[in-house]
């Protein structure tokens, strides 16, 4: 039996239910025992604009954006990203992310991997109003 994991993004589940796009939590299907790797796909006027903010406890992130353009609000600035950006958040930074553009996006998220993901991360509501 081979010590690696393959899997396509496709067979990986969506977990966002009814909500528009796609969230494809890797880290359980994979295995993994140090990263978590979340792919999200964003259509237009997605995410947490209008909503909640979050930061974690411990963990930062990594956030890849692979294709679109994505606005960021980190803390009180607004950061607008484009294919290839990287951006390194540390675990106190309160963070949300927006598509307002028309055009679908997708991100890629990177952390380590923690027993409790829910426990790890506080929400701030009416983090970026509407």
């Amino acid at each position: 039996m081979a010590d690696y994991v393959i899997r396509k993004l496709e067979e990986i589940p969506d977990v966002l239910g009814d909500y528009p796009g796609e969230m494809r939590m890797a880290t359980p299907e994979m295995g993994n025992e140090q990263v978590a790797f979340t792919h999200r796909r964003m259509p237009p006027d997605t995410g947490g604009k209008g909503s909640y903010g979050h930061h974690h406890k411990t963990q930062e992130e990594i956030y890849f954006v692979v294709s679109g353009t994505l606005t960021f609000k980190l803390g009180d600035d607004l950061v607008e990203a484009g294919p290839g950006t990287i951006i390194r958040i540390p675990p106190h930074v309160v963070r949300s992310v927006h598509n307002e553009t028309g055009e679908d996006a997708e991100l890629v998220m990177v952390s380590v991997k923690v027993d409790d993901p829910r426990g790890e991360v506080h929400l701030t509501d009416g983090f970026w109003p509407g």
